[in-house]
């Protein structure tokens, strides 16, 4: 849902600077990311406040002290948390880290993970398999399956949204 960034309404960003992987900034920036070349170029590479495994954060300080790289994982994550969603902590932790792709696949940037992220991460593992991976050329009947998801909605956050 966070991807209706990319219509007029929401803002009208282009494709590349709401859709992708995630990654931490105000640390160094690990190998494991995509095109990891292209951060020679971004200043923070070069400043020596940010170009260590730590960087401004301290070990196991929690990813929700960490400052993510924007996307649609990011802007869901606001919505949920600004509306009152009452989504577990773990489907909070998916919305937010679904496209943190070195965390979840590589296994980096876990030192700044504190206890209830690596209960979450669990959680996240299971999600991935049902997230990229598992589409269908099947066309799904819409109206057959609304009410189930229109009822996990209406469980889990409030009428009207502010976006």
């Amino acid at each position: 849902l966070g991807k209706v960034m990319t219509l007029p309404q929401f803002g009208g960003l282009p494709q590349w600077a709401v859709v992708g992987d995630t990654f931490p900034v105000g640390c160094a920036f690990d190998e494991s990311n995509v095109h990891h070349k292209y951060f020679l170029e971004n200043p923070d590479f070069h400043n020596k406040a940010y170009n260590t495994k730590t960087g401004i954060y301290s070990q196991g300080c929690g990813l929700n002290n960490v400052m993510m790289s924007w996307g649609h994982d990011d802007y869901m994550y606001m919505v949920a948390k600004e509306n009152g969603s009452t989504l577990p902590s773990a489907g909070q932790f998916i919305i937010r880290y679904h496209s943190f792709y070195p965390l979840h696949t590589a296994g980096e940037y876990a030192h700044l993970m504190n206890e209830e992220d690596k209960e979450n991460l669990k959680w996240l593992h299971v999600f991935n398999k049902y997230n990229l991976h598992s589409k269908s050329k099947v066309q799904i009947n819409i109206e057959k399956v609304k009410p189930y998801y229109m009822s996990l909605i209406e469980k889990y956050f409030p009428e009207n949204l502010r976006w």
